[in-house]
């Protein structure tokens, strides 16, 4: 008995309809970024280890998926080193590649090495596949689409409005509600300070990331088993869990970060940001939360996450200010801002919340009945003057039964058949069927493309 193949686990394959969903999320996001003065690359889907290891922290580095060299892979590895039962030793001889993580790393590295061909500031965007050795789960997947954009070479906050802009752009356009949520890593710099613990400030972010899955006691544990004080958390617990208006919470950061040079500059900056939105009446609320951490160690200033509000999801996009990326790659002093789309995530709440436009399910809009050679042949010169216009059209490629032909158009969810038998023929004209309503009407060419445009536009 044949065994039935399957795929890794936290990877899907997407149907011709799915792949149409999928294809309108993309578009609109990429419609959004060219509207924005953002141009598009791409970077291979492999790096080289020495690009993407520590750049995560950690708990990033441990989730790289990592490619065996080819070839005798075993040529420099030890019997010491097998018996050692090392992974991470193991790995840097059988491994010099690795599946990019993120969009942001592989980025950083193409700056530094086109920097010549580059014009500051530098806008760009990429919509690529990502990979993850995570745990499989509801909304988090090994293998997903990420659709960045960044801007490098320019300090300005300026961009992060326009970034905040973007997120509530497309959004919008999708018609999902959501919050954007931001804070700034100078704050929590500050706040690191306060307490204390200014050299745990990595511990302290990483523990605060997971707040929205392990709850604050289980926050709290993490933190005292990295060695984080008593005295430190106690201090540190009514801080991020500060309730009130943006104005309010910065006005009480204010206070408590009065004598942290950090701390007050990410204020400001928060101050900056937060006051040219609310003067830009966007769609969906923009709020401080002080909980929001984003775990990865290259983020210096402002950082965004976005949650949509009435479906089960975790965030569905994110991103901040790096300072100092390229700086691993030896090209420092360059800024670097960027937010990314959660693709699949995306979709998922699209699909929860049943908000894709009826128009994207159409795919071909006429479907045309193949009654033999010369119906074929009038259909044909009718399909090109269609096609030319723009409508999406196909012919059934065999003379069978008119029965299968028409299960053929119902299972696509065609929304017309144009019919060409011997009557139609001899007239020069084509029958078309609206598979919706039954009706038929008897149509030249002419006739039949002002039609489908009438009922498309």
């Amino acid at each position: 008995m044949t065994t039935k193949p399957n795929i890794p686990k936290g990877t899907r394959d997407f149907s011709p309809a799915e792949m149409v969903k999928r294809n309108y999320i993309f578009n609109t996001i990429r419609g959004v970024f060219h509207r924005f003065g953002f141009q598009q690359i791409e970077t291979p889907s492999m790096e080289n280890l020495s690009t993407l290891m520590g750049k995560y922290g950690e708990e990033g580095d441990k989730l790289l998926f990592k490619i065996q060299n080819s070839g005798d892979f075993c040529r420099d590895v030890t019997d010491e080193d097998l018996l050692s039962r090392n992974p991470l030793k193991l790995a840097s001889k059988f491994c010099e590649k690795g599946l990019r993580y993120d969009l942001t790393v592989p980025f950083a590295r193409y700056v530094v090495m086109h920097r010549e061909e580059l014009t500051l500031p530098f806008k760009r965007y990429q919509i690529q596949p990502v990979w993850r050795a995570d745990r499989p789960q509801k909304g988090r997947y090994r293998e997903f689409y990420q659709c960045d954009a960044d801007v490098v070479g320019s300090d300005s906050l300026l961009n992060e409005v326009e970034l905040t802009q973007m997120l509530d752009a497309v959004f919008s356009q999708f018609g999902i509600r959501v919050a954007i949520k931001m804070n700034n890593r100078k704050i929590l710099s500050g706040i690191a300070e306060f307490i204390g613990e200014a050299d745990k400030i990595i511990d302290i972010t990483v523990a605060i990331d997971k707040l929205d899955k392990i709850g604050i006691d289980n926050v709290n544990a993490e933190l005292a088993e990295k060695g984080v004080t008593p005295e430190a958390i106690a201090k540190l617990q009514p801080i991020i869990m500060l309730q009130g208006s943006n104005t309010e919470k910065l006005q009480e950061l204010s206070r408590i970060l009065a004598d942290s040079e950090i701390g007050m500059r990410g204020v400001t900056e928060c101050q900056y940001i937060l006051g040219i939105t609310d003067q830009l009446s966007l769609n969906n609320m923009v709020e401080l939360d002080l909980t929001l951490a984003r775990g990865l160690n290259y983020y210096t200033g402002a950082i965004f996450e976005v949650k949509a509000l009435n479906a089960q999801m975790g965030s569905i996009s994110g991103g901040g200010r790096y300072d100092n990326l390229t700086g691993v790659f030896g090209m420092g002093g360059l800024s670097g801002v960027g937010i990314s789309f959660g693709a699949d995530r995306i979709y998922d709440v699209l699909n929860q919340l049943g908000l894709y436009p009826a128009e994207v399910a159409d795919t071909t809009k006429i479907l045309f009945v193949n009654f033999g050679e010369k119906e074929s042949m009038f259909a044909l010169k009718a399909m090109q003057q269609l096609r030319q216009a723009g409508i999406n059209v196909e012919i059934y490629p065999d003379c069978t039964k008119m029965k299968k032909q028409m299960s053929y158009a119902n299972a696509k969810n065609i929304p017309y058949v144009a019919i060409i038998g011997e009557e139609e023929l001899n007239q020069g004209k084509i029958m078309l069927k609206d598979m919706n309503t039954g009706q038929q009407q008897l149509l030249t060419t002419d006739e039949v493309l002002a039609q489908i445009l009438r009922n498309t536009y």
